[in-house]
């Protein structure tokens, strides 16, 4: 997959010639994310309706984002049933009529799976607020009590153990984050560090932290 990249300028989706992105997000293996296109009200219905095709005919299980180096990225749908849309009809006079902004995304940036401890965050690209909105869906998907003074040593031990990690593929604005916390792990981890004072109750103390700069999740 492609680095990250930040364009304001709309890519071509090849098989759906009537579309045009201006963002998509991809995990590791090149699965969807999130996407936000652009199209006719007609061309948005038709490419929802090819996505629920799969394998017959004219479904789409991929499909190809031309970057502007003229490079094609494939991008894998997986499972339509994981998939939320959100609809705007944004402008309703231009030179092509009616445009229509589609969203599609994994619903676990909207909901975590509380039961297999994962999420994944959707995040303005190069936001002040990083930590903070990380931190937030720490807390909202992990089963074990957490206090907020804990967050800069709870978030370097996720980073360290691979359990935060940044998606690699991003067009636009977004960036993506997986959370996929190892409970048991984690919790002999946390054990450790409360036994040893680096993680106390007291909120005034100030607790050790490792050498692994919050910066990684950047």
């Amino acid at each position: 997959m492609p680095a990250t990249h930040s364009s304001k300028t709309p890519y071509r989706i090849d098989e759906c010639p009537d579309l045009m992105a201006d963002g998509c997000v991809g995990d590791e293996h090149g699965n969807l994310v999130f996407l936000s296109v652009w199209a006719r009200d007609t061309a948005v219905q038709e490419f929802l309706a090819r996505l629920t095709l799969g394998r017959d005919e004219q479904g789409l299980e991929q499909f190809h984002l031309i970057t502007e180096q003229g490079g094609s990225v494939p991008v894998f749908v997986g499972n339509v049933e994981n998939l939320e849309k959100r609809i705007t009809r944004a402008y309703r006079r231009t030179l092509f009529g009616s445009l229509v902004n589609l969203w599609l995304f994994d619903r676990r940036a909207v909901k975590p799976d509380k039961a297999n401890a994962s999420a994944l965050a959707l995040l303005p690209r190069d936001s002040n607020h990083r930590l903070d909105r990380l931190w937030l869906l720490v807390r909202d998907t992990c089963p074990l009590p957490l206090l907020d003074h804990w967050r800069d040593v709870v978030l370097e031990l996720l980073l360290a153990r691979s359990m935060l990690t940044r998606l690699p593929f991003a067009l636009g604005p977004l960036e993506g984050h997986r959370l996929a916390i190892d409970v048991p792990a984690l919790t002999q981890a946390l054990g450790s560090l409360i036994r040893s004072n680096v993680l106390t109750t007291d909120a005034s103390g100030h607790p050790i932290t490792s050498d692994l700069p919050l910066e990684a999740v950047a």
